[in-house]
């Protein structure tokens, strides 16, 4: 049974369209840049132990927590 604390929250519907594109645009970008070094270590090496063959290395995987963490800090209104 789904939590009703948030219901009105999970049936915006979105109105004008053109407004909220718009919306997203204004927020910005984000450029990231990758070493060549990174993008040679992002595959993980495969495993000399029983068990299931990781896909990412570690380095992916603490890359993608950090960039995780900080996108999700949003700044304050002016």
């Amino acid at each position: 049974m789904p939590h009703k604390a948030n219901a009105a929250r999970r049936h915006h519907i979105i109105l004008n369209w053109a407004e909220y594109d718009a919306s997203l645009r204004q927020r910005g970008s984000l450029t990231v840049w990758v070493s060549d070094e990174a993008i040679t270590r992002w595959k993980a090496a495969p495993r000399t132990t029983p068990g299931g063959q990781p896909s990412c290395s570690d380095l992916a995987i603490m890359t993608g927590l950090n960039a995780a963490c900080c996108v999700s800090f949003r700044a304050a209104p002016d």
